[in-house]
């Protein structure tokens, strides 16, 4: 089972994806480009984030998430959806 202290403070953002294949809806949320990971790493974290009805497409949220992957393979980034997170302007 992993540790909280197994997981940092990631600047994340929703956003509109062009390949939905194998996703859940159209707006995802991914790391901000120019930090730590690269805009194409998935994001597992709470859906409220990606709801437009309450953040807007571009909204930038800090939230504790962990570097991770797959067994089948593919790194992803994983937020506890129960999780708090901030919401950065």
């Amino acid at each position: 089972m992993p540790q909280l202290n197994d997981y940092e403070m990631v600047l994340v953002e929703s956003f509109f994806a062009n390949d939905t294949s194998g996703k859940h809806g159209k707006i995802h949320i991914r790391p901000v480009a120019g930090h730590k990971y690269p805009v194409d790493l998935q994001v597992a974290c709470s859906k409220t984030l990606s709801d437009p009805k309450r953040f807007p497409v571009g909204t930038k949220f800090l939230l504790q998430a962990k570097l991770t992957d797959r067994e089948s393979g593919g790194e992803y980034l994983y937020s506890h959806p129960r999780w708090k997170y901030e919401i950065v302007s």
